[in-house]
């Protein structure tokens, strides 16, 4: 039987790959990685800390300022200092940079498909649900939106215990979900599994912080359950308190994203097969 390039091996959450094992005719095996190729698509540029016209530098100063405000916002004591008017419209800023720096992950994940996935790479939206990447960033996306929508009307005035629990805490709840879902994708997605310990790899570090991150999220949702009746916050200081936690996860995870878009890419010499004979 002649040789032929083919795919050796996959690993994959349902039918999402997270990597690909191809063998060569000569018996090399390249592996091919969904985070990888995304976020070394192309030779970085500038420096980790400085570079203006990259993509992936803005993913991170984005994410950046949108942490540092939700974790300023959660400080006990900074609503007493400005205000409640104020300590939500901080909520309600971060929530944009998080929106912001979301969509260009997902723009990110997109444009890193091949050409039949996405063969108008200029559309503002565009599916691709064969893809881990594509779910994990999509669904991070819809959450940020739901946090805009949930901070946005925090900032009205004499809010209804009704309203406080339709169009505050509700979609609060649902961007949590978003975000946890999302960043247990993103977890099996850079360790191929959904158990692993690489502390010697940036995108480790990053999914599991921010991981840690959304689950402290959904604490805080279920911590400021909203009465529909009586309009009372079920635990708003644990609620604070798991906000300011997920918020410092999710900086930590924000600000490693520079190292890992500069990091160099190890020159690992291809895995080879005993040689069979060609028949």
């Amino acid at each position: 039987m002649a040789g032929r390039d083919h795919t050796d091996r996959a690993e994959s959450v349902g039918r999402l790959a997270t990597f690909v094992d191809h063998v060569h005719p000569d018996g090399r095996i390249v592996r091919w990685e969904s985070r990888r190729h995304r976020k070394h698509r192309e030779p970085a540029v500038g420096s980790t800390w400085w570079a203006p016209t990259a993509r992936g530098w803005w993913i991170a100063v984005l994410f950046t300022i949108g942490s540092s405000l939700f974790a300023i916002g959660s400080i006990p004591g900074y609503t007493g200092a400005v205000g409640a008017r104020w300590d939500t419209v901080t909520y309600f800023v971060g929530s944009i940079f998080f929106t912001s720096a979301s969509y260009l992950a997902y723009r990110e994940a997109v444009d890193a498909a091949p050409p039949a996935q996405n063969p108008h790479r200029r559309r503002v939206l565009t599916v691709q649900p064969s893809r881990i990447d594509w779910w994990s960033t999509v669904i991070q996306l819809v959450g940020t939106v739901y946090f805009n929508v949930s901070t946005g009307i925090a900032m009205a005035d004499d809010l209804s215990a009704q309203a406080a629990y339709r169009h505050v805490w509700r979609p609060d709840a649902i961007g949590s979900a978003c975000f946890l879902v999302s960043s247990a994708l993103a977890w099996y997605e850079a360790c191929h599994g959904w158990l692993a310990c690489r502390p010697q790899s940036w995108s480790w570090w990053i999914t599991l912080t921010n991981l840690v991150g959304s689950i402290a999220f959904g604490i805080s949702a279920a911590a400021g359950y909203v009465d529909p009746v009586t309009g009372q916050v079920h635990n708003s200081s644990r609620a604070d308190a798991q906000t300011l936690i997920g918020a410092a996860c999710f900086l930590v995870g924000s600000v490693l994203l520079l190292p890992e878009r500069t990091e160099e890419q190890p020159h690992r010499p291809s895995k080879t097969r005993p040689h069979r004979p060609r028949t």
